[in-house]
């Protein structure tokens, strides 16, 4: 999975998007400019390759690539905190905003939202914070299940971020190698338990950490067989996507350049590789994977959104109405 630069496509860009071994399209807000030119842009796209999957980061509050014309999402934490205050009706605006969400995205022909982060907020993870819905284990399982379920009602899959969990650690893992302390006992009875939760409830797919968790393995989890191979697919029974995080983050750099982070990712056990901001790494990682005629991963298939609206029908729909409402409620007027 890569990235392109403009609001439309290069020469450039159609040519790399027609090779079989990219399977994926994510978009950032430089690629965004009004709802007409994402249309456009999906088009063109689709033009040069039917099948591949176009993805953002669409979570709400800070990490928002789409903003004119879509609705503004909250941060998570502010269901986290509704929740204190009534549970039942934290997890009805949990499973309503989780539908707007994906119900605006898949209307434009956008497959997923790498969504919901499952990270808990300790405190301490500036890059993590109001992004994660609670600090509470529980709290989170049952709010990222309800904003899962209404992602599934609007034709998207989820991904839960970032396996097995961020919100330890200070360090952001774009910027820096951040290690985490921690026994495998505390993480297990911690950060794992949204994860092997809403793996049972049908997570579909996964994005390891960029952290190294240092009394367990040396290297960063979406490097590790370990944590993808033995704890991830061996002991919970986890069968969804496992996407790398962006292989041009500092945090991966421990696994050397751009071809050998590909290749351990690959050997650890990920599906689907990210590359982005970088187009010369992509173009690397590009080659490594035709070198060696890597055949791809049928997981990959699981995650294509089914549209259920065009924009127009979906800005007609009362739920679409009231979801909005919803939305600007909770910016407005956040739950003390």
């Amino acid at each position: 999975m890569l990235d392109v630069a403009g609001l439309s496509l290069t020469a450039e860009d159609r040519t790399l998007l027609k090779n079989p071994q990219v399977g994926g399209l994510i978009l950032f807000s430089r690629n965004y400019q009004s709802p007409q030119q994402l249309s456009d842009l999906v088009t063109e796209i689709r033009t040069c390759a039917p099948d591949i999957l176009i993805a953002v980061d669409q979570e709400g509050g800070r990490v928002q690539r789409f903003r004119e014309g879509f609705t503004r999402l909250p941060p998570m934490a502010v269901l986290g905190r509704a929740f204190a205050e009534d549970a039942s009706e934290a997890e009805a605006l949990a499973v309503e905003l989780g539908w707007l969400m994906a119900a605006e995205l898949v209307a434009y022909g956008v497959d997923i939202s790498f969504a919901p982060v499952l990270d808990l907020n300790f405190g301490v993870s500036e890059v993590i914070g109001d992004r994660a819905f609670s600090a509470d284990a529980g709290v989170v399982t049952t709010l990222a299940g309800a904003f899962i379920e209404g992602m599934r009602g609007a034709g998207m899959a989820s991904t839960g971020k970032h396996f097995p969990g961020h919100g330890w650690v200070v360090a952001d893992s774009h910027h820096e190698i951040p290690v985490d302390e921690r026994s495998l006992a505390d993480v297990e009875a911690q950060d794992l338990l949204p994860f092997a939760a809403l793996m049972e409830q049908g997570l579909d797919a996964v994005m390891p950490a960029h952290v190294i968790y240092q009394q367990i393995d040396s290297r960063p989890a979406g490097f590790s067989p370990f944590w993808i191979e033995q704890k991830l697919r061996a002991e919970l029974g986890f069968d969804g996507v496992v996407f790398s995080d962006d292989l041009t983050m500092e945090g991966a750099s421990v696994a050397g350049g751009f071809v050998e982070r590909a290749q351990q990712a690959l050997e650890a056990g990920c599906d689907m590789l990210l590359v982005c901001n970088n187009r010369p790494a992509a173009l690397q990682v590009l080659s490594y994977l035709e070198s060696v005629e890597h055949s791809g991963s049928e997981r990959i298939e699981r995650m294509r959104a089914t549209a259920l609206f065009s924009p127009d029908s979906l800005k007609k729909s009362e739920r679409w109405k009231s979801a909005v409402e919803v939305a600007q409620r909770l910016i407005n007027e956040p739950v003390n």
